[in-house]
């Protein structure tokens, strides 16, 4: 059944990480939603789209400020011919099937609500809707979309699912699973694994996966980052146990840290510049040296939206990954804006790492 989440209230407009910590907890306990709608506080417009959507045969999630919960626990009651009685200190629709403190769950027709109230700063309520929906995601490298389309068509046929395949950057495609009413999620899974024993991960995080086989092995990594400006160790330090793999990370923005931090010669920042696969090269065994660790990422390039030039132009961006016995140095080019070019860069350069060790990480 689809899932449509529903944010009432300005702060959720406007309040870019609390929306999305919200959407992360909901994806934890129930699925990713279909669809997201937003209302401003006061918006006159409200009724009539919450009577809508109680029409329609959904899973429905409603998230309010304090000020709002009460008049979205009337709005429902009008809309279903109910009344609202004060439950747990608070008013919500009398047929409120479960409650718990700012959140309640109704059900109207083929339509299950769950209404929470959500304030910053505190742990948000009781997300009292549970989904009905089976599903997973699993990671494919090293293979293209449509390629890997044909690939799997046969397998999910046979297990009785439907699945979608996303890019999320060259090479590095993203696989959502979903069963059928007698579908098979971990027989088309593993089968897959069969079929593509060096490129799937059977993990819907990649980092968590990078995380918990490199702690198993007991080894660490370290980054080395110039564009990308600490972006490597934010993804991987927003995943519970990154300390037990992560050595530390140096930002070297400047030639001269490049030289002080990572021994990168002068000769070589001279001669082939900043931006080149010498010098990620030299940053990677520098990362590698100083922190004693088992793998390091080395990235540097020009993210933009300035400082490009002819030979080297906005988007240029060099990447390098090593191990104690191997190392990879790639020249890439990316679209778009800073931002853009620098979480292009992040995801390339975790592809490289894991492409880089297959025995290990596959």
């Amino acid at each position: 059944m689809r899932l449509h989440v529903m944010f009432v209230g300005n702060k959720f407009i406007y309040n870019e990480v609390l929306q999305e910590y919200v959407l992360r907890q909901i994806t934890k306990t129930c699925d990713r939603p279909q669809t997201i709608s937003f209302f401003q506080d006061g918006d006159n417009t409200l009724f009539l789209e919450i009577e809508k959507q109680l029409n329609d045969p959904q899973q429905l999630i409603i998230i309010t400020t304090k000020q709002n919960f009460s008049t979205i626990g009337k709005l429902i009651s009008t809309a279903t011919n109910d009344v609202q009685v004060l439950k747990e200190g608070s008013l919500m629709p009398q047929k409120a099937l479960v409650y718990e403190d700012g959140s309640y769950l109704i059900e109207h027709g083929e339509t299950l609500v769950n209404v929470m109230q959500v304030d910053e700063g505190v742990n948000i309520p009781s997300i009292l809707m549970k989904s009905e929906i089976t599903n997973a995601t699993i990671h494919v490298f090293d293979e293209d979309r449509e390629t890997l389309i044909s690939l799997l068509n046969p397998i999910a046929q046979t297990y009785e699912v439907t699945f979608d395949v996303t890019t999320l950057i060259e090479g590095w495609q993203q696989v959502d699973i979903c069963s059928k009413l007698y579908g098979d999620i971990s027989n088309f899974i593993s089968a897959s694994k069969k079929l593509l024993s060096n490129q799937l991960i059977p993990s819907s995080n990649v980092l968590e996966y990078i995380i918990e086989t490199l702690t198993a092995q007991n080894k660490k990594i370290t980054f080395a980052e110039s564009c990308t400006g600490g972006l490597l160790s934010y993804y991987l330090t927003k995943n519970n146990g990154a300390s037990n793999i992560l050595e530390g990370s140096l930002i070297t923005y400047s030639n001269a840290l490049k030289d002080n931090w990572l021994a990168v010669s002068n000769d070589t920042l001279e001669q082939h510049g900043a931006v080149s696969a010498e010098v990620v090269s030299e940053m990677s065994d520098g990362a590698l040296a100083v922190s004693h660790a088992d793998f390091a990422i080395a990235v540097s390039g020009i993210a933009g939206d300035t400082g490009g030039t002819e030979l080297k132009p906005v988007g240029t961006v060099y990447i390098g990954v090593r191990s104690k016995t191997a190392h990879v140095e790639e020249h890439c080019h990316f679209s778009g804006d800073r931002n853009f070019v620098q979480n292009q860069s992040a995801l390339y350069a975790i592809k490289m790492l894991l492409l880089l060790d297959k025995e290990t990480f596959f």
